[in-house]
């Protein structure tokens, strides 16, 4: 595992990326009851197949097993598996709140940090990593930076001028003129898992029953930059995405342009004389 995890920091991998891909793994080893040499194609082959079987382990899930494994014993171990299949990753389209739910949200919040962070992560279509990451020193009139995020490159990003006095007025409140802008009651920085409760607690007040997350509010963001006419590419720089393909599922979600195609029935004329 150890010699996993330096190949993996080698090559610039995330330390999310480096903890699941310990974890499969070892899941593995434990399930096996074999050590890494002796591992062979059936056994990965039962393990995936285990997982497969097992309901709480989405394709998305046994598909990143099969990659972690994969990197193990074919990079790591220079040992060839010639292939294993596993089931294709469904596509299903991402959930995003309508705009009323939005304002729902935000008005459900139950204090100023709480709702300027709901705030700031649907404004800016800010991953939660980015967030809780978040300095002082990354801000710049209307613009902000994410310093080292997805695939370790910075990016800016917008803020809407409401934010912009709001977030000045919490840092001097709060006697921040430095580092985190974001910490607990301790002066520690907020934990992903801090936003995603301040988010799905404000969710639950406003009794909207979609399953609400910090990631649905960039969803959101990036459906309705779209639906006000946002060029795409646009939207594809400030979410970060390095293709394009990956910023273009918004436009299979987005309901307003599909309002506005006109039905084949409509331009109809049923009249036998026409």
């Amino acid at each position: 595992m150890k010699r996993l995890e330096t190949e993996l920091k080698l090559r610039g991998a995330s330390p999310h990326t480096i903890a699941a891909y310990r974890r499969y793994n070892q899941q593995l080893l434990d399930f096996s009851k074999k050590s890494s040499e002796q591992i062979t194609k059936d056994d990965i082959k039962l393990f995936l197949g285990h997982l497969i079987a097992d309901k709480e382990f989405s394709s998305r899930s046994v598909n990143l097993a099969r990659s972690a494994i994969y990197f193990f014993y074919e990079q790591v171990l220079e040992k060839s598996l010639g292939s294993i299949k596993t089931p294709k990753i469904e596509k299903s389209l991402p959930t995003v709140l309508s705009k009323r739910e939005i304002k729902q949200l935000i008005n459900a919040c139950n204090n100023r940090k709480s709702k300027m962070i709901i705030e700031l992560l649907y404004s800016s279509g800010l991953r939660v990593s980015e967030l809780v990451n978040l300095k002082v020193e990354d801000f710049e009139d209307k613009i902000g930076w994410v310093r080292g995020g997805k695939g370790k490159k910075d990016r800016a990003f917008i803020l809407s001028e409401r934010i912009l006095a709001d977030l000045r007025h919490f840092l001097k409140t709060k006697g921040i003129g430095e580092g985190h802008i974001f910490r607990n009651r301790k002066g520690g920085i907020l934990s992903p898992r801090n936003i995603q409760k301040i988010v799905s607690t404000a969710a639950k007040k406003a009794n909207i029953q979609k399953h609400v997350t910090p990631h649905k509010l960039r969803h959101s963001f990036a459906t309705h930059l779209l639906e006000n006419g946002t060029d795409i590419r646009v939207i594809q720089e400030l979410l970060g995405h390095s293709n394009l393909n990956t910023t273009q599922i918004y436009t299979h979600i987005s309901t307003e342009q599909i309002k506005k195609v006109e039905n084949p029935l409509d331009k109809l004329s049923l009249d036998d004389n026409n």
